[in-house]
């Protein structure tokens, strides 16, 4: 009942509209109030916050079918909102926190990024150098963000910082930043190649003054809340790629039975039978990877192995079956017309958001102990 309610909700709300959002590289501020008021921006958050107290499940479902939007910029900005930028809200916030910043998140009514890249740091969140100096009962925050989703337009920034500059990714810490505070500026909007309805933004802090209570946890304790963090990103990343993979066959396979050439429907040409038969199990197998990696994340069991590998498989794959899928479709598939070359394209931040392929290709090789 979920799955149908939130497909009919993509259908009516997103999908029309896309093309046109897509063309505009900005969609409506008013999406992010229907999604809220559909309940969908607090699926595994507290009832009395205006979630809903859900399962990880139900995220899962969420996920997979806002791919139907078959626009991926206006997806990721939604997945911020619910699953990348709040979890640490929730999670580590006061109630004073969660009541000013986090209710209006899921209501729709304040937009949320997540603020950890840097033009020097990426992954590698030891190294940021963004800094907030104590100044009697407040941070003054200075530094700068790059490739920060909602960053154009977010009222408040889920912002990883350092509260102790000499003690590596001991002295990182995470706070709640007002972007109406005195300082703050928007350095540009960054044109992408995929990804165009989805705002992302440069972003400079000056001298940003804002009260110490907005720490989000333990100052010191950043390093630690953002790797947990990170799981969920990594996570959705791999359930929204499987997912997307799926389409693109979908889509691919209506095309081949359509499309004729020698005389007969493409698809009934085995090189291409066997080229999508290959693709079928091989993202058969990813998906029940990446719904093992859920099912241990919904236990709360340990799951960056897991998680590691679904993010690294079903990215890399996904990329594969779209650019198959566009050579399938021939000269259509270079064609914006079909929805194929915006897959290719947007589909090709999965394997560097949220952690590279390389990353995550580290991080395995070191739980397996190489």
């Amino acid at each position: 009942m979920f799955r149908k309610s939130v497909r009919a909700w993509v259908e009516r709300e997103l999908t029309p509209y896309v093309d046109a959002w897509e063309e505009e590289e900005i969609f409506p501020r008013e999406v992010f109030k229907k999604a809220g008021d559909e309940g969908l921006l607090g699926l595994k958050y507290s009832k009395d916050l205006g979630g809903a107290e859900l399962d990880y499940w139900f995220t899962v479902v969420f996920a997979e079918e806002l791919v139907r939007s078959r626009c991926a910029g206006v997806n990721m900005a939604l997945m911020v909102q619910s699953d990348m930028a709040t979890p640490v809200i929730h999670d580590l916030g006061t109630k004073e926190q969660r009541d000013e910043f986090l209710a209006p998140i899921i209501r729709g009514e304040k937009i949320v990024a997540l603020g950890v890249s840097e033009p020097g740091a990426g992954s590698d969140v030891a190294s940021i150098r963004t800094v907030a100096r104590k100044d009697g009962g407040d941070y003054v925050i200075s530094g700068s963000k790059t490739w920060i989703t909602n960053g154009t337009r977010a009222d408040v920034i889920t912002l990883v910082l350092k509260t102790d500059p000499d003690a590596g990714h001991a002295g990182v810490s995470i706070v709640l930043f007002p972007t109406d505070t005195k300082g703050f500026a928007v350095g540009k909007k960054l044109k992408k190649i995929g990804n165009k309805s989805s705002d992302t933004a440069e972003l400079s802090f000056d001298n940003c003054r804002i009260p110490r209570r907005y720490l989000l946890g333990e100052e010191g304790a950043g390093f630690y809340y953002l790797m947990q963090n990170f799981q969920g990103e990594r996570l959705i990343a791999a359930i929204a790629a499987c997912a997307a993979g799926q389409l693109c066959i979908e889509d691919a396979v209506k095309y081949g039975n359509e499309r004729q050439a020698f005389g007969k429907p493409i698809i009934k040409f085995q090189t291409w039978r066997h080229t999508f038969a290959d693709l079928v199990t091989e993202l058969e197998a990813a998906r029940r990877l990446t719904y093992f990696a859920a099912d241990l994340f919904n236990r709360k069991l340990p799951s960056v192995r897991e998680v590691s590998m679904a993010k690294l498989l079903a990215g890399e794959l996904a990329n594969r079956v779209a650019d198959r899928c566009l050579q399938f479709h021939g000269g259509y598939g270079y064609v914006d017309e079909f929805h194929i070359s915006r897959a290719w394209r947007d589909l090709r931040l999965i394997t560097i958001g949220g952690g590279t392929s390389e990353v995550m290709r580290e991080i395995i090789s070191k739980l397996e102990g190489y």
